[in-house]
């Protein structure tokens, strides 16, 4: 009997106290500010444990600093050290993992966090920040680096829509099961077909003012949230050596505001 009541108290242990939940645990790394606001705001909607991690030597420097510091360490094969945790991983069910997107990938401090702690068996959540898009290609990096874990793509934000977070993390909870709650499910997208004019100004003004080009639309779907039209545009852009590529690249219009584009997915 004494060991049965200790195994149901172990198991409530790992329990967290939003409806059963695995416990979970928030971990991200952070370096301006963007992923750091999406990990408290997770954290503020679920009271999970959170914390933040980082390296030493830490990446302090601007955005030229840390492409030219981190291009230096691909070649050399050098990764900083992970500055130690404060939190047991063993004690976690599910660790909901944050991170800019570096590259199309997840930012090094991962590859950090990797090298020292043990993943294996674990259910990965991931949420990350971006300039223009990576939550797939991050996630999948991811799930390529930790083969015995469960990876799972989660949220991601462009971090110049730091106040589309609330609302958007909100609708991820809720609607992946992490948290109670209703919400209205998203129509599916129209069939798409080539852009009008109109559709092509829709995409500039959602796009042209980004500080890398982004290609050429060539297709759009489109589908009606809330108050806002959603548009998935296919877009053509010219590759180096003369080749092209594809990517899809999501804008939102809401009336009386100017379109933005969300993510691309290439």
């Amino acid at each position: 009997m004494k060991k049965l009541i200790l195994s149901v108290l172990a198991c409530a242990g790992m329990m967290s106290c939003t409806g059963g939940q695995p416990k979970t645990l928030i971990l991200y790394y952070s370096q301006e500010g963007s992923t750091e606001t999406v990990a408290m705001e997770i954290a503020r909607q679920t009271g999970w444990d959170f914390e933040r991690f980082d390296v030493t030597p830490a990446y302090d420097g601007d955005f030229n600093a840390t492409v030219q510091r981190t291009s230096q360490e691909s070649q050399s094969g050098a990764v900083p050290s992970l500055v130690p945790l404060k939190s047991k991983l063993s004690q976690y069910d599910r660790i909901f993992l944050g991170f800019p997107i570096w590259g199309g990938k997840f930012a090094t401090p991962v590859q950090s966090l990797l090298n020292a702690e043990n993943l294996n068996g674990k259910t990965i959540v991931t949420f990350c920040t971006f300039g223009s898009g990576g939550l797939n290609t991050g996630t999948d990096a991811l799930a390529k680096a930790l083969p015995t874990a469960n990876v799972t793509a989660g949220y991601g934000c462009r971090a110049a829509r730091m106040a589309a977070v609330p609302a958007e993390v909100e609708r991820f909870l809720v609607s992946g099961g992490y948290v109670e709650g209703t919400t209205v499910e998203l129509p599916d997208f129209s069939e798409s077909q080539p852009v009008s004019e109109a559709d092509v100004e829709i995409f500039n003004q959602a796009c042209s003012s980004y500080q890398f080009p982004l290609g050429t639309p060539k297709e759009v779907a489109s589908r009606t949230v809330g108050y806002a039209t959603e548009y998935r545009f296919t877009v053509a852009s010219s590759g180096f050596g003369g080749g092209g590529s594809k990517s899809v690249i999501y804008v939102i219009a809401e009336p009386g505001k100017a379109p933005e584009f969300t993510q691309v997915v290439r």
